[in-house]
């Protein structure tokens, strides 16, 4: 059964080792990964003419469409939130009917998070806290955004966190591979 690998593990220094690393966890619970870096199988030739952003873009959909679910990297990326691409992925995957799994190596919950990223430029008033902007910060105890959070346990699927030493952040595989166990056997549960 193919899963498509969304996160930002396409931007690291070594995104094909990556990509390896998780597809070789996916094989050993009988899952095929799918990478956004993978080349797709009969790509239109008319997509060749396109700006390579919009070509990218189009190839993920494709793979996303091509598999039976999702497995997302939601480790924060360059702020308190998931990589912005994984979301879309996420919604996509959902808007599709299919399971989405979560992992991340970040255990603050989404609120705690933001105010880290604020760096003291937040402050609680009787409506919650609120940026240096006067915008409420969202806080409902989650692990991201209540539509991620929302997307990925509407769709059957289920969140998986890991708490590595700061240098094993965008290393240690240890919630990816609970996700990818607690799928495979989701999907062997629905097959």
């Amino acid at each position: 059964m193919r899963v498509y690998l969304a996160g930002p593990d396409v931007f690291m220094p070594d995104p094909l080792d990556r990509a390896a690393a998780l597809k070789a966890v996916c094989r050993r619970h009988g899952l095929t990964g799918v990478s956004p870096l993978d080349a797709l199988a009969d790509e239109p030739s008319d997509w060749a003419a396109l700006a390579e952003a919009r070509r990218i873009a189009l190839r993920n959909e494709a793979h996303i469409r091509s598999c039976v679910a999702l497995i997302a990297n939601l480790t924060p990326f360059r702020g308190p939130s998931a990589d912005a691409g994984t979301v879309f992925e996420v919604g996509f995957m959902r808007a599709l009917g299919r399971p989405v799994f979560g992992w991340s190596n970040d255990p603050r919950l989404f609120a705690d998070r933001t105010q880290a990223f604020l760096n003291g430029f937040a402050r609680c008033t009787e409506a919650g806290w609120r940026d240096g902007e006067d915008m409420l910060l969202e806080d409902f105890a989650l692990r991201d955004n209540l539509m991620i959070d929302g997307a990925v346990l509407a769709s059957g699927g289920a969140l998986f966190v890991a708490d590595p030493p700061a240098q094993g952040r965008w290393s240690d595989l240890s919630a990816f591979e609970a996700c990818v166990a607690a799928l495979a056997t989701a999907l062997g549960q629905r097959g």
